[in-house]
C-alpha cells in the first residue's frame, strides 16, 4: 500500500502534470483499513473502476481515525476523497456536516441494497464480524464463546481485544450472562457500565491490545496470544492462505463500514461514480471471492458459495448467533465510553 504521505505527493504531483492539459486524467484518493480488506477491494473496486472511468485512483490506509478527518474539513482541505468508515463514526460525524451527502436516486438506487446500507452520508462498503480466533494447531479444545475467553484457569495465555471501549464492552456483558438481545439496554445504564468494566477488570492482566486489523491473525500465528477477537475477514483470508486459524461465532459481533465522501473533497462527482460502481452485484461478487465480509448488494448475498457463506457474519447460521452493533448507541455515547476506557486502560 502507498503510505499517505507518498500517497498525497503522487496526487498533488498527478494534479499538477494535469493543470493546462486538455486531457487531464482525474484522479482521487480512497483510503481504507488496509491488509486483506483493502487488497480485496483493490482487485474487486479499485482497479476496475479506474479502468472504466479512465481515473487514476490512489489508495491510503488509516486506523479510523477522525481528528483527521475532521482537520480536513475544518480547513478545507481535503487530502482524501473517499474513505472507508465505522457506523457510530459515520452517524456522528455526518450530523455535523463532515461528509458530503447521497442522493440514492442519481447513485443507483438504496432498493438493491440491504437494510441500512443506504445512509444519509454513506453507502455501506462491506458487513464485518469481530469474533474470537484461535489458531486449531496451538489450541486443540476449541473455545465455546466469552465463558472461555474469561477463563484464565481452562485456558491459560494471553488474550487480544481491540483497544477500544467499542466491541469490549459488549463481549463483557455477554461473558457476565447477559443474552445478546439484552446487552444495549443492559449498557444503557451506568450500573451496565460499571459492570463491563469489572468484567474486564478480571482478564486485564492477561491482554494485549491490538490496534490495527492485521494484528490478531499475525499474532495467532506467533503464539503472542491463545485467542483473540478478530475482524472474521482477516481470519478467513489467514486460513485460506493455509493457517490453521478458526473463529469463535457464537457471540460475535457484526455491523457495516461505509464509504463516505469527505467534505471539501474536489472530486465529489467522481466520488459517486465509485460508490455506485462498488454497489454493482458483480463488483461485490468478486470482492467476496477474495475476502469473506459481508455483501451489501441483496443479489449478491443470494448467491455467495457455501464455502464463502461458512466465512461471512450475516450467512444465517452466523447470524443466528451474533449480536448486531448498535450504531446509533454507539453515536450518542461512543466518545464518553471511548473516553472511560482510555483512562481504565492507563491504569
Amino acid at each position: 500500500m502507498i503510505a499517505h504521505k507518498n500517497a498525497l505527493h503522487a496526487l498533488l504531483l498527478a494534479i499538477g502534470l494535469g493543470v493546462g492539459a486538455a486531457q487531464a486524467q482525474p484522479s482521487m484518493v480512497v483510503v481504507g483499513y488496509g491488509g486483506a480488506g483493502q487488497k480485496a477491494q483493490n482487485v474487486a473496486f479499485f482497479q476496475p473502476f479506474a479502468k472504466s472511468a479512465d481515473a487514476k485512483l490512489i489508495q491510503a490506509e488509516y486506523n479510523g481515525e477522525m481528528a483527521r478527518i475532521k482537520v480536513m474539513t475544518d480547513t478545507g482541505h481535503a487530502e482524501w476523497d473517499v474513505v472507508q468508515i465505522e457506523g457510530p463514526d459515520l452517524a456522528r460525524n455526518c450530523d455535523m456536516g463532515m461528509f458530503e451527502p447521497l442522493d440514492w436516486q442519481k447513485i443507483g438506487g438504496a432498493d438493491q441494497l440491504i437494510a441500512n446500507s443506504a445512509k444519509d452520508c454513506g453507502s455501506a462498503a462491506l458487513v464485518w464480524g469481530v469474533a474470537i480466533a484461535y489458531d486449531g494447531d496451538k489450541l486443540k479444545t476449541a473455545p465455546n464463546g466469552w465463558d472461555d475467553f474469561w477463563d484464565l484457569q481452562k485456558i491459560p495465555g494471553k488474550r487480544g481485544l481491540r483497544k477500544r471501549a467499542v466491541y469490549n464492552l459488549e463481549f463483557a456483558l455477554m461473558a457476565d450472562g447477559v443474552k445478546p438481545a439484552d446487552v444495549y439496554k443492559v449498557l444503557g445504564t451506568e450500573e451496565g457500565v460499571a459492570r463491563a468494566f469489572a468484567k474486564l477488570d478480571q482478564i486485564k492482566p492477561s491482554i494485549q491490545w491490538w490496534e490495527a486489523g492485521a494484528q490478531p491473525p499475525q499474532w495467532l500465528a506467533a503464539g503472542d496470544v491463545v485467542m483473540t477477537t478478530s475482524y472474521t475477514g482477516r481470519i478467513a483470508d489467514a486460513h485460506k492462505s493455509g493457517r490453521n486459524l478458526e473463529l469463535v461465532w457464537p457471540g460475535s459481533l457484526y455491523g457495516m463500514d461505509y464509504w463516505a465522501i469527505i467534505k471539501g473533497s474536489q472530486n465529489v462527482e467522481l466520488a459517486k461514480r465509485f460508490i455506485a460502481f462498488a454497489n454493482r452485484a458483480d463488483a461485490q461478487l468478486d470482492y467476496v471471492r477474495n475476502i469473506a465480509y459481508g455483501p451489501t448488494n441483496k443479489q449478491t448475498a443470494s448467491e455467495m458459495p457455501a464455502e464463502i457463506a461458512r466465512w461471512v457474519p450475516t450467512s444465517p447460521q452466523n447470524l443466528a448467533v451474533g449480536l448486531a452493533m448498535d450504531d446509533e448507541f454507539w453515536a450518542d455515547h461512543g466518545e464518553e465510553l471511548e473516553e472511560r476506557f482510555n483512562a481504565w486502560a492507563a491504569q
